[in-house]
């Protein structure tokens, strides 16, 4: 029986372009694993949006002069632009500034008001004595109480991922003016997060299948002691709350992007005529729910939203959270603030999509910070994508046009060597599947990767170039063999590299959509006779200047 998969992928703030950091951290392995699931067989709902409400959005929009809605509209425009050119296949790719996620999250703040689950209470909030207002969390800077970095903001700190409360903040300034802020007293709404605190540790306590980052981190943050935290701030942008008498308050963004999931969920059914299909994804018993981000958006998703999901009562809690450490680029953290950042749309301006998912892939964040350089992106690129995979299939195809009329040979007997290399293509498919199904998608390439190499030392020992003069039967063998490797490949390689795949998949003489084929493999799949075609070079080869130019822009 197939399998619901919930596949939530979390907002980037809609103030500024994705960065390669993002991609690799968040946005390719959930595609990975979209693209997994959907060949498998299994059903997938892979949702997220543009994060509109945060502050970060109303900073860009004052310092430009201009108003949120164009900020969003902006950068909700390039976000959907680079996932068409990137490959990232969203069922749906939304913002929180829809009328749909507005009742959403204020039926499910009511539902918890109600419930006890959330109260009202005095706190002390930063107030800029000079704009005469609040400072909501990234409005205020410091010093991080915990590791003394600087830069840190008033929700969290960036180098030690500890979340933060604005007035913990050491040698605190108001982000805007610079000037110090005073602690005045306002009356906020408070989600009761110490309510959940047993119930959220026996949950967390069960999920062996996590990533041990993932699992000591929730730990370690649920046994430090949980802290009802304020889900309401002084703000004019947001959604406002659905009871009277606070005009001048919104629902916090921490509280309601994560609701986003659902409210995407309910959004997609209802664009395609069925308002009831999300429902099964979020309770039905053949279900799970995945949610892929980074590191510093772990207790939001493992806590907080778990927190409300038990309060609500009638959804399932995550399944898994597998959450990847940072992608640095050349030993540095990305940084936008610094424009230390190698951006998405630059990017995808001058190079192929799959060049570069191949290489995130290869050094994805999954359980240790990585690095970026472009020295390892040309290299990867020219010696395992052009010189590996690339070459592989165009001798191949090449011997096919120059020795057999552009179709496929008719084997003959196989001798061992040949059916072990055929063996081995099952062995690896089972192998991949179950790297994905644990979310180890750069074990999961590595594997794919090294059966490509293992066709390569076949043709090398057989060299059908050389056999194909003196006995055209077994050449034809050796390269019926070779093409349904290559085959094979292909579906290993789609989750990866799907541009490739589609490309490669027509030019094995397949007239179907690339998305119609299954996760299953036999060699019976390449028939004797079928017309193939070479139509140009998988990969395109770099030249080491790529490397200095790219440096040079980046360190400018």
């Amino acid at each position: 029986m197939s399998e619901k998969i919930l596949i939530a992928v979390a907002w980037p703030y809609a103030n500024g372009s994705i960065h390669l950091g993002q991609v690799a951290g968040v946005y390719l392995p959930a595609d990975i694993f979209a693209r997994y699931h959907r060949i498998k067989g299994n059903e997938v709902l892979m949702v997220s949006g543009s994060d509109t409400h945060g502050t970060p959005v109303t900073l860009t929009a004052e310092q430009k002069g201009v108003t949120p809605e164009d900020i969003i509209t902006k950068y909700q425009d390039e976000f959907l632009d680079n996932w068409k050119r990137l490959g990232i296949t969203f069922d749906l790719f939304t913002t929180t500034h829809t009328n749909n996620h507005f009742k959403v999250v204020q039926d499910i703040f009511l539902d918890l008001l109600n419930k006890g689950y959330i109260y009202k209470a005095p706190m002390h909030q930063p107030f800029c004595q000079k704009e005469n207002r609040f400072l909501a969390d990234r409005y205020v800077e410091g010093i991080c109480p915990e590791c003394n970095s600087q830069g840190a903001r008033g929700d969290q700190c960036d180098s030690c991922g500890k979340t933060l409360d604005p007035k913990d903040l050491l040698n605190m300034t108001c982000r805007t003016c610079g000037n110090e802020p005073i602690i005045k007293e306002t009356e906020h709404f408070f989600l009761k997060l110490t309510f959940f605190e047993d119930a959220l540790n026996k949950w967390v306590s069960q999920q062996d299948h996590w990533r041990p980052n993932v699992k000591n981190f929730t730990q370690s943050f649920i046994e430090n002691g949980l802290k009802d935290r304020a889900i309401t701030r002084d703000i004019e942008w947001g959604i406002p709350l659905p009871i009277d008498g606070y005009p001048t308050k919104r629902i916090y963004v921490w509280f309601e992007a994560v609701i986003g999931y659902l409210s995407a969920s309910i959004q997609w059914a209802n664009d395609r005529g069925e308002p009831d299909s999300w429902i099964e994804y979020w309770s039905g018993e053949n279900s799970k729910s995945f949610y892929f981000m980074g590191k510093d958006n772990i207790p939001f998703h493992s806590v907080i939203l778990p927190s409300i999901l038990l309060g609500y009562g009638k959804f399932k809690l995550p399944y898994d959270i597998p959450a990847n450490e940072y992608l640095n680029l050349q030993g540095s953290k990305f940084s936008t603030s610094r424009d230390w950042a190698v951006w998405l749309p630059k990017y995808l301006d001058k190079y192929s999509p799959d060049a570069l998912r191949y290489v995130l892939s290869a050094s994805m964040p999954e359980t240790s910070d990585t690095d970026f350089t472009w020295k390892e992106f040309v290299r990867r690129n020219n010696d395992e994508l052009v010189a590996t995979y690339g070459n592989l299939v165009n001798r191949v195809l090449n011997i096919v046009k120059k020795n057999f009329e552009n179709k496929i040979p008719e084997p003959t007997k196989l001798d061992d060597i040949s059916s072990e290399l055929l063996d081995k293509c099952n062995f690896t498919m089972n192998q991949v599947s179950e790297n994905l199904e644990l979310c180890q998608f750069r074990l999961g390439l590595q594997n794919s990767f090294k059966l490509a190499q293992s066709v390569n030392r076949y043709l090398e020992h057989k060299a059908p170039w050389k056999v194909v003069k003196s006995n055209i039967e077994e050449a034809g063998t050796t390269i019926w063999v070779a093409l349904s490797v290559i085959n094979c490949l292909k579906i290993l390689f789609y989750p990866f590299l799907p541009h490739t795949s589609s490309k490669l998949h027509s030019m094995l003489g397949f007239k179907n959509e690339i998305i119609n084929i299954k996760w299953e493999w036999d060699s019976n799949q390449l028939k004797p006779g079928t017309k193939v075609e070479f139509s140009g070079h998988l990969f395109e080869k770099l030249d080491d200047s790529v490397i200095e130019n790219e440096n040079m822009i980046i360190e400018k």
